[in-house]
Order: structure tokens, then C-alpha cells, then sequence
């Protein structure tokens, strides 16, 4: 796709978003319901906030996307995620997940193995654990992918081989969160800087934006989707530090910035990320070439 095909389709989905209004139900971290379904619905979405088995596979089967975050890890969820996943493969619905805190229990560890048989659309973490899922998943062979808690130990860059093995796999997008962005389909690799650094000051942030990109996903193709929320995400975040006194009004900000964009808004803003590498690394839209 060239440049200006993918301003065109991150601002269609922006729109289709607002006026379809899909719901993308979530399995996510306790701490961050609600700042993931307040950002599912400052975008257009709808959200519900679910973890019984029976309850999520169900609604899987119904809803057009699905959010599956490992975060607080349960003893069911070594039912519910699989279950959820495996609905919505087999319906082929998209559905997005984050791998939070992969390698930090073995509950976590039986949970992702069965993951890969059901190919997310869109994998979203930071560049920490998107090279350690590509290692468990045997895509790559490292030593790097290390994790403390749920924060990356290594930078965004460090991860794109990783990304793309991913992406090739599922067939569908990664987005490695970070400093900048990186997203991949596994054919071409998008940067896009941006945001804040209040995001690392709030709770949430990453799981929101795995949320938005469930929403997204429902009305466009992975990549699209993926970058769709990436660039809404860095430039609402972008607008709310001129109003902010610290993390708390930030996060108040961000919404308003986040409810209030426009399609043509976010267009322009992918543009200007898109040049501002194309005269850094005379690659265009493709900041780097993929991996073989």
C-alpha cells in the first residue's frame, strides 16, 4: 500500500468505527476495565468487561472483535482464554491479544502455548514481550525478551525481527509499543512517534490501546486497524499534555482529546509520522525492509 492508500483507510476506519459502533468485548487486567472501556467508547466502540468460560466464548461467537489481556491472571482463564480464542478462529473473527506479563508464571506460559493455534489478528505489547511470545511460540531463536513485571526490558527496534516472524505467522498485524511504534503486517513495517510520556505514569494505557485496536479491527484490515489506534492513541495523548498538571488530568484530557479527533485529524498526523522517517531514512512508508 502507498502512503496515501493507508491515510485513506486509517481514515475510513476511524469513521466506520464512530458510525458502526462494534462492540469488542475485553478479558482484561482488573486494575484497567475502565480506562479500556472508556477508550473503546471515546472512539466509537462499544465494550463489556467479561471472564466467566461459558460466558466469553458465547459472546465471541456474537461480537465482531475480541480483547483477550492476560493481565490479572485467574485460575479460570486457563479455560475462558482458549475458549474465547478458539470461538472466534474458528468464526473467523478478529480478535486481538496482549501477551502482559508472558513469563512471569506457568499458568501464563499453558495459556499462550494453546494461544498459537488460534493466530490473534493483532498482537499488541511492548518490545519485551513481543520477542519473548515469538520465542515461546519457537518462531525465533534469542536470548533476549526479558521482562520485569510488565515492563519492557529492551527498546522498541530490538524487536522487529521478532514482530515480523509474528505477524508472518498469524497472517494478520504486531504493534510494538514503546518510545515510538513499530507496526507490522509481516510484508511492510510503519513507525509512528508521538504521545506522552505521562503514559507511563498512568495504569492502563497499553491495555486501552489493545482495546481501541479490537474496535478497529472490526471494521478494517489488521494492519489498518493496528495503526488506526496507534495513531489516535499518539496524537490524542499528544494534544492532552498541553492541558495537563500530572498523570491525573492527563488521563482526563486524553479522552476528551481522544473523543473529540477527527478522521482528518488522525490522516494528517499518520502523514507527518510517515515523512518525518521518510526524510530520516528515505524509505517511505516502509521504515525498514521486512525480514526474511
Amino acid at each position: 500500500m502507498t502512503d496515501t492508500e493507508i491515510r485513506s483507510e486509517i481514515a475510513r476506519a476511524f469513521d466506520e468505527a464512530r458510525t458502526q459502533n462494534p462492540l469488542a468485548p475485553s478479558i482484561t487486567n482488573t486494575v484497567t476495565q475502565d480506562f479500556v472501556a472508556n477508550a473503546q467508547l471515546a472512539v466509537g466502540g462499544a465494550a463489556a468487561m467479561m471472564y466467566l468460560p461459558d460466558e466469553c466464548e458465547d459472546i465471541a461467537k456474537l461480537a465482531p472483535a475480541f480483547y483477550v489481556n492476560m493481565g490479572t491472571a485467574m485460575p479460570f482463564y486457563a479455560e475462558t482464554l482458549p475458549r474465547a480464542a478458539k470461538a472466534c478462529h474458528e468464526l473467523q473473527k478478529p480478535w486481538v491479544l496482549d501477551p502482559v506479563g508472558i513469563g512471569m508464571s506457568e499458568l501464563r506460559t499453558k495459556i499462550l502455548l494453546q494461544l498459537k493455534d488460534f493466530k490473534p489478528t493483532i498482537i499488541r505489547g511492548n518490545a519485551s514481550e513481543i520477542i519473548a511470545l515469538a520465542k515461546l511460540w519457537s518462531l525465533i531463536d534469542t536470548d533476549g525478551g526479558q521482562v520485569r513485571g510488565v515492563e519492557s526490558t529492551e527498546k522498541v527496534s530490538a524487536a522487529k525481527v521478532s514482530a515480523v516472524a509474528l505477524a508472518k505467522f498469524t497472517g494478520g498485524a504486531v504493534a510494538v509499543s514503546g518510545e515510538e511504534d513499530l507496526i507490522t503486517d509481516g510484508e511492510e513495517i510503519v513507525m509512528c512517534t508521538g504521545g506522552s510520556d505521562f503514559f507511563t505514569k498512568i495504569t492502563g494505557s497499553g491495555c486501552a490501546l489493545g482495546g481501541v485496536m479490537a474496535v478497529y479491527a472490526a471494521v478494517a484490515s489488521p494492519l489498518i486497524a493496528a495503526l488506526t489506534a496507534t495513531t489516535v492513541f499518539n496524537l490524542a495523548g499528544s494534544k492532552a499534555v498541553a492541558d495537563a498538571h500530572g498523570p491525573a488530568s492527563f488521563k482526563v484530557h486524553f479522552l476528551d482529546n481522544l473523543y473529540n479527533l477527527t478522521a482528518t485529524e488522525v490522516s494528517e498526523k499518520f502523514r507527518a509520522v510517515e515523512s518525518l522517517f521518510e526524510s530520516m531514512f528515505n524509505f517511505g512508508v516502509v521504515a525498514f525492509p521486512h525480514a526474511d
